[in-house]
């Protein structure tokens, strides 16, 4: 499975942007993450194949939101309410296992994207 992300860019404090991440096929478990430059690679959100409210990170719970079209083989990654803070690279990530368990580790993926850079400008 391969996964693409885009959609990043640089923005405004209280902004918002929408990531994207298409893949070559079905998926199970898929989750954002980003890294920000001297950090460890970071949960961010989590939805599993069916969908659902999904799992976040405290940092971005209540801003972000996760969602997925299956039909599309897309996951989507809504951010509002931007801060600094949110400056990161963003990697959207597949988990290979069939399962509806939403791994918090970055250990827990297969399949990576290649990133998508987020700038938050004050």
């Amino acid at each position: 499975v391969q996964l693409q992300a885009c959609g990043g860019g640089l923005v405004q404090v209280g902004d918002s942007l929408r990531l994207t991440c298409a893949t070559s096929g079905r998926t199970n478990v898929m989750a954002w993450f980003r890294e920000a430059p001297g950090k460890e690679r970071e949960f961010v959100a989590g939805i599993s194949w069916s969908g659902g409210a999904g799992s976040y990170g405290d940092s971005v719970r209540g801003r972000f939101t996760i969602s997925r079209d299956n039909a599309k083989n897309t996951v989507y990654l809504q951010m509002n309410s931007l801060k600094p803070e949110d400056t990161a690279v963003y990697y959207c990530a597949a988990r290979k296992v069939p399962t509806t368990v939403i791994h918090y580790s970055a250990r827990g993926y297969d399949y990576w994207g290649q990133g998508t850079l987020v700038t938050v400008s004050s």
